[in-house]
């Protein structure tokens, strides 16, 4: 892999790299890389804090501070990764479907139906991202690339989950995040970021089973729901977490047994807000409580180190507090380079 001229200096002695590297400070190709991170600029569905769609430029910008030896991982950035540029069609339909989605939450407000052809209209939007995601991840994929997709709101990686669908006839989600998720057509959009885990189990029955933790904000229709669907969904709660560690539980032996629950094939989708928001003060929902940092890096290194095979990843729900403010890119870029690495180190693991 290229490192730009003078590698040695960069990534060994850690030099700072030159202000128009690629993400991480690299500059490999896209030819070159075994890793293809898609920035899906899209925050349309966003229900409270918006920004998200700006992540990959904050978080572009931050990784530049990185030094890139990992303590477990030794050196991911070896194996090549590449950001895309972000797709200015995508950037576009954001700003054209937003009117429709104030207009829409406007007539709730006054406690009036919304608009159905405010309401199709988002969603008509909303599939057109979809289609581009999977389309581009689907190409991607086929030659042989790892894939992951930067959001964005959590209904980003949609198309990338039905895209590993088509090459993975059977694997299993680890999602970290603050919800579950599980809303159906949440505010009558029916990609909402609260439904992503809804569509997932109801469109891509290669879902064996989505094992979520840290969830610590959801209605009695998601709990039943995630009861529903029986052994297809485990949760971890905040709250139960937390307590088994009161009780003396070792984090080691909750991430081991959170492993155990999926199956040899894993996706990894991370909501920051899974984080406690201390972390990241920006992102959309953010709820007291949630993972430490250390935790969340903890549990990719055991699912990387468990024998099982991590197939592709996202990271949502990145957004900057206050503007200049570079806190949750920074926090936000260390996590997509601990994804990274979990990633590659999967690849050779063994029990």
């Amino acid at each position: 892999m290229t490192k730009g001229l003078d590698g040695n200096k960069i990534f060994q002695e850690g030099m700072p790299p030159a202000s128009d590297a690629g993400i991480f400070g690299l500059s490999d190709s896209l030819e070159e890389s075994k890793l293809v991170i898609l920035p899906v600029p899209w925050d349309a569905t966003a229900s409270y804090g918006k920004g998200a769609a700006d992540a990959a430029k904050g978080i572009l910008n931050a990784s530049h501070q990185l030094d890139l030896e990992d303590l477990k991982f030794g050196k991911p950035y070896e194996n090549g990764i590449h950001l895309l540029d972000v797709p200015e069609a995508i950037s576009d339909l954001n700003k054209q479907v937003a009117p429709y989605v104030a207009k829409v939450r406007k007539n709730t407000d006054l406690g009036e139906l919304p608009s159905e052809a405010h309401v199709k209209k988002v969603n008509e939007c909303s599939d057109e991202v979809n289609a581009m995601v999977e389309n581009t991840c689907a190409d991607h994929l086929e030659n042989n690339k790892f894939v992951a997709v930067l959001g964005g709101d959590h209904s980003s990686p949609l198309g990338l989950i039905k895209s590993l669908a088509r090459k993975h006839p059977e694997f299993g989600i680890l999602h970290i995040d603050a919800h579950f998720d599980l809303r159906n057509a949440y505010e009558g959009f029916a990609y909402s970021h609260a439904s992503i885990m809804h569509n997932v189990l109801r469109e891509v029955p290669a879902v064996q089973g989505l094992v979520q933790v840290g969830i610590r904000d959801f209605c009695a229709y998601e709990k039943a729901e995630a009861a529903r669907q029986g052994n297809r969904v485990e949760v971890y709660y905040d709250s139960e977490m937390f307590a088994r560690k009161a009780e003396g539980h070792t984090f080691k032996s909750l991430a081991e047994d959170i492993v155990s629950k999926l199956p040899n094939k894993v996706y990894v989708s991370f909501d920051i807000d899974g984080l406690n928001p201390n972390y990241c003060p920006g992102t959309g929902t953010p709820v007291p409580g949630g993972l430490d940092y250390h935790e969340a890096c903890y549990l990719l290194e055991v699912l990387a180190c468990s024998g099982k095979r991590i197939i592709g990843f996202d990271l949502c729900e990145v957004a900057s507090q206050n503007e200049g403010d570079e806190w949750d890119f920074n926090v936000g870029s260390r996590v997509l380079y601990k994804l990274c690495g979990a990633l590659f180190h999967s690849q050779t693991s063994k029990r």
